[in-house]
């Protein structure tokens, strides 16, 4: 049975250049997650509070395990590249808003 994934990841500092040149491959990434069996259910950039630069990325997917979640997070051109400082992943429990529980 699949579960959802909150996936938070954070840049490393003064990275935006690196991040705006492989957003194309990474997004590519997220649309196409073949061969790994997981669904971006949805996702975008986290942003500087002070001047709205991307910082960082959240995502919620869903996949059989956290073992295939970071497989594929693996694969993303933004880890591949050393774009990020830290990613955290939690088991989530989509509630609000899940649109399979609108009823």
């Amino acid at each position: 049975m699949s579960r959802y994934f909150a996936v938070f990841a954070t840049d490393k500092p003064d990275r935006l250049a690196l991040r705006d040149r492989i957003r194309p491959a990474h997004r590519e990434h997220l649309r196409n997650p073949y061969p790994h069996r997981v669904v971006v259910r949805l996702g975008g950039p986290t942003l500087d509070g002070c001047d709205g630069r991307m910082n960082g990325t959240l995502l919620v997917v869903e996949a059989m395990s956290l073992a295939d979640v970071q497989a594929f997070l693996g694969d993303d051109p933004y880890v591949r590249e050393g774009l990020f400082e830290r990613i955290e992943i939690r088991p989530w429990n989509w509630g609000l808003g899940n649109p399979e529980l609108r009823g």
